[in-house]
């Protein structure tokens, strides 16, 4: 059972009460036509590696969270990834844990956010919106 706030080993919170539940409303509508939401949470891990997530799913004793990956290889994509491995990553050069950017607000749409990533090569802010 998911109890959140979600922390990391530090006691960090990765993810709050109120963005662990807009995770979950996104993932219900998934299947919808034009379903395209914004993401909720901005995690990133040593000098590299960000994620941007929108929906996130309990499976099994893990969760599930979809959004546009990039751990800093070039090749950023929308996908899935396991929040239990990512907890469990020690980043380079120090060991810390993945964080949570408690200051992001997004500013498009997890598809616009994944365009400008696929020219960039990595992931970039949005200009805010007007």
């Amino acid at each position: 059972m998911v109890h959140p706030p979600i922390r990391n080993r530090l006691g960090q919170i990765v993810i709050t009460k109120k963005e662990w539940q807009k995770l979950l409303d996104n993932a219900k509508g998934r299947n919808k036509d034009g379903h395209d939401p914004k993401p909720v949470v901005k995690m990133f891990g040593g000098s590299a590696g960000t994620w941007l997530f929108s929906e996130a799913r309990v499976y099994g004793d893990d969760i599930e969270m979809f959004g546009l990956c990039d751990p800093g290889l070039g090749f950023p994509e929308l996908g899935y990834a396991s929040l239990n491995e990512l907890l469990s990553i020690r980043f380079k050069p120090f060991g810390l844990p993945i964080e949570r950017d408690k200051f992001w607000k997004a500013q498009g749409t997890l598809r616009e956010y994944a365009d400008a990533a696929h020219t960039a090569r990595r992931i970039v802010s949005l200009p805010d919106a007007a």
